[in-house]
């Protein structure tokens, strides 16, 4: 087989009101929406599509490793340390669920962030090198 997986092109989140959290979506990480009914919103978000899918209260795309701590499936990268502090403070200010600025043991820094239905994400201050010659040449 020669052909291959180009990239990630929709990501599904769980939510349990549609409209209450597309709004948080667009309102506090400047998602775009594009569509929205009673059991999904589609949301422009990070060069991808974010569908927010209606789902029973309580679910989440969180998971739990073999040691029992709750990991977040989605990482959002930033440009540098500087961009990760700034949107850490914004975030904050906006009353967020926001952890704490880490370092991993790996290049750059880290923080999670929840979202209203408890979906928890990373956010990382280094962008990828292969996006970054891609759209910062």
């Amino acid at each position: 087989m020669n052909e291959k997986l180009w990239r990630v092109g929709t990501t599904y989140i769980p939510v349990f009101n549609v409209e209450t959290s597309s709004e948080w979506y667009v309102h506090n990480l400047g998602a775009e929406l594009n569509y929205r009914d009673k059991d999904k919103a589609i949301l422009n978000l990070a060069d991808q599509s974010i569908f927010l899918v209606a789902s029973q209260e309580n679910e989440t795309s969180n998971f739990r490793d073999k040691h029992g701590k709750e990991h977040f499936s989605l990482t959002f990268e930033v440009n540098g340390l500087h961009a990760l502090e700034v949107m850490h403070q914004d975030f904050t200010e906006k009353g967020m669920h926001v952890g704490e600025i880490e370092s991993r043991g790996h290049a750059g820094k880290n923080f999670v962030f929840s979202d209203p239905d408890g979906n928890t994400f990373d956010v990382w201050s280094e962008l990828s090198p292969s996006f970054k010659e891609k759209y910062f040449r």
